[in-house]
């Protein structure tokens, strides 16, 4: 049976808004639960979304809200504690609600947004610890909801929060200090993350399955900030911090309002963030570069590099 109708928790975030465009050009109407739909009236414009008020976090709200959908979609994560949110309490706790809530309202398809190294025993922050144990728990006890959880390096795009935070941070005068400057990422491309949520959506052969999602390429942090300076159009000297400085960082601007680089993060970062297994080419999809995307974005392309980054992307 298609899937008409899903009801997604974190669907106002980066991927939620890109996530709810893919799944309304294949006719699906989306519920998205948020507690201030007042600020996320622009996610609603997708043909057959729908913002709902709801606390997600309350076990007999989501039981309501999930009533007669074909499935739910789990985006909800955080980088960093506060605001009253812990890792324990957003990565693990809510979905054990989650599929709890599907199990009681009937709802037999449930898809997860993990993270790449989540591990509950061998991750090296509790970012990745508490994600891991939530997919573990979700895998092992889904019962008659069909689980597919998606496990991504870091994620870029048009308004991602990872290019265009260093794009800002760059732009302050000085030089720029640069903690765990060789961890190593393999960005995946919004759009391809969607794109794998949608393909996943009505495939039986995908139930019960964990997909590792990267881009075709693997960068250390250091040449993703060169990368980002480039795409400027910019000059930038940039100070690479040894371990000793880049734990003294994340101690400071661990304090600081916005947590803008934490302990976990740091702890994060000692995992290279690259995939052993290919889950878009399981998927049948190709991954996006960085170069269709980023430069345009960023705004330091020259006409022909606009136009050359236009050809790569047909």
């Amino acid at each position: 049976m298609k899937t008409t109708s899903v009801c997604i928790l974190g669907g106002t975030g980066f991927v939620g808004r890109h996530l709810v465009n893919r799944l309304a050009a294949d006719g699906v109407r989306c519920r998205i639960l948020t507690r201030r739909p007042h600020r996320h009236r622009h996610v609603g414009v997708a043909q057959g979304a729908t913002l709902v008020e709801a606390n997600v976090h309350d076990r007999t709200e989501l039981v309501r809200q999930f009533a007669g959908q074909d499935a739910v979609i789990n985006l909800v994560g955080i980088l960093n504690e506060g605001g009253g949110e812990s890792f324990r309490r957003t990565h693990y706790d809510l979905p054990l609600s989650v599929l709890a809530a599907c199990q009681t309202a009937g709802v037999p398809r449930l898809l997860h947004m993990s993270a790449l190294n989540a591990d509950a025993q061998r991750g090296t922050s509790e970012y990745l610890k508490t994600k891991g144990a939530a997919e573990d728990y979700l895998h092992g006890n889904s019962g008659a909801v069909a689980v597919t959880s998606f496990r991504p390096s870091v994620i870029f795009g048009p308004d991602d929060s990872f290019f265009n935070r260093f794009a800002a941070l760059l732009r302050i005068p000085g030089p720029f200090p640069l903690a765990c400057p060789q961890a190593r990422f393999a960005p995946v491309y919004v759009g391809d993350v969607a794109e794998a949520f949608a393909r996943c959506l009505d495939d039986p052969m995908t139930h019960g399955q964990r997909y590792d999602l990267c881009g075709p390429r693997i960068f250390t942090l250091r040449e993703l900030v060169d990368y980002t300076v480039q795409a400027m159009g910019e000059r930038k000297p940039i100070l690479e911090l040894n371990d000793t400085f880049s734990r003294l960082q994340a101690r400071v601007l661990g304090v600081l309002p916005g947590r803008p680089f934490t302990m976990d993060n740091y702890r994060s970062m000692q995992m290279d963030s690259v995939c052993q297994h290919d889950g878009l080419g399981r998927l049948g999809i190709t991954p996006t570069d960085v170069d269709v995307i980023v430069p345009y974005v960023l705004g330091g392309m020259t006409p022909k590099q606009r136009l050359d980054s236009l050809r790569r992307a047909r």
